[in-house]
């Protein structure tokens, strides 16, 4: 790839995780889960362990394009109660880093800031969301999300029910 189309590579991935992070904040987990591939995978280490690995560590989420769609059909039903009423999240990201993976995917990385608002109270989630994309069409699909939260426990925040 030229130099000149690297600043358009990085706005194309930018808008693509702008998108992705007003998806989230807006709740429209429908539309958000369509960003994902057929066989994707979407990861979130346990904050003791930020590099486990799904397949010999326990982690929080190791969801397959089948549990994520379960995912958001639950936590958007009326039986997650932990989201009913839903929190209130605003999604800052930033230091976005993209790099050519080969087969036309990308290796994306961004950290990310999440504030929720739920019950009277404010709580920060920080961390970073490291990606596969892969160009489809026009536009691009997730094909990994693996999301490492910075904090060394949920004893404060109590619990991940909302998508970081």
């Amino acid at each position: 790839m030229t130099a000149d189309a690297r600043p358009a590579l990085r706005e194309l991935v930018e808008t693509f995780l702008f998108r992705e992070a007003a998806l989230l904040d807006d709740w429209d987990l429908d539309a958000w889960v369509d960003l994902f591939t057929e066989d994707a995978r979407y990861v979130v280490p346990t904050t003791d362990l930020p590099e486990g690995d799904p397949s010999q560590d326990l982690v929080f989420i190791d969801d397959d394009i089948i549990r994520l769609r379960a995912r958001t059909v639950r936590l958007t039903g009326v039986g997650a109660h932990r989201e009913n009423p839903r929190s209130r999240t605003r999604r800052f990201v930033s230091n976005v880093r993209v790099e050519e993976a080969g087969n036309g995917e990308l290796s994306v990385s961004a950290n990310v800031l999440v504030y929720r608002f739920r019950g009277g109270e404010a709580a920060p989630y920080v961390g970073a969301i490291d990606y596969i994309l892969r160009p489809e069409g026009e536009d691009l699909k997730i094909a990994h999300r693996r999301a490492v939260l910075d904090l060394e426990s949920l004893s404060w925040h109590g619990a991940v029910s909302i998508i970081f």
